[in-house]
């Protein structure tokens, strides 16, 4: 059975060990008790836990940030639990204060702008209907795109700006996914 995670703004997407190892790795990173090794046990020992005691399908991924951090703190890496609590509340207030602005240019009529929440997974769903890009290539595409807004430090970006973004990162990726056929074949 393959696990499926809710994400916070309700879309679902497959649960993946590595983003659960990637997460311990970086909240060690953070304070500076970088331990590759202990964040493949704590991310097998979360893994395992998630696929022998859920009595569902899917899992929040809230639920799964609750247990990192659990396990974090039980394991003598109490900082690291509160860095990474931290990061995820910092990363949640930027995404909701960033808006994306669009200008509508009509000829003969004046010119209105709107302006819409960030939202990654917009990116995502544009990726996978308009381009046929495989689901998982377009979430690494906009979890790109994202952390460069968010560097940007911007409260508002221009939506040419964002596709901008996705063209060139979608073009890095395929040009990787080429580059990476010949050694597979």
């Amino acid at each position: 059975m393959q696990l499926s995670v809710i994400k916070a703004n309700g879309t679902t997407e497959e649960y993946l060990h590595t983003k659960v190892f990637g997460t311990f790795s970086h909240a060690l990173d953070d304070i500076g008790r970088t331990n590759i090794f202990a964040a493949e046990q704590f991310a097998e020992a979360v893994t395992f836990h998630l696929y022998h005691n859920n009595h569902s399908s899917s899992v929040k991924s809230e639920n799964i940030h609750d247990l990192v951090v659990t396990v974090l703190n039980e394991t003598g890496y109490p900082d690291a639990a509160t860095a990474l609590t931290d990061h995820r509340m910092c990363r949640k207030i930027t995404r909701s204060r960033i808006e994306v602005i669009e200008d509508q240019y009509t000829p003969g009529t004046s010119n209105t702008t709107s302006a819409a929440r960030w939202n990654k997974t917009k990116i995502v769903k544009d990726l996978t209907q308009k381009y046929d890009l495989d689901k998982k290539v377009a979430r690494a595409i906009a979890a790109s795109v994202e952390e460069k807004v968010l560097k940007l430090g911007m409260t508002q970006i221009h939506s040419n700006l964002v596709e901008q973004l996705v063209i060139s990162e979608t073009n890095t990726m395929v040009r990787a996914e080429q580059q990476l056929e010949p050694a597979l074949t």
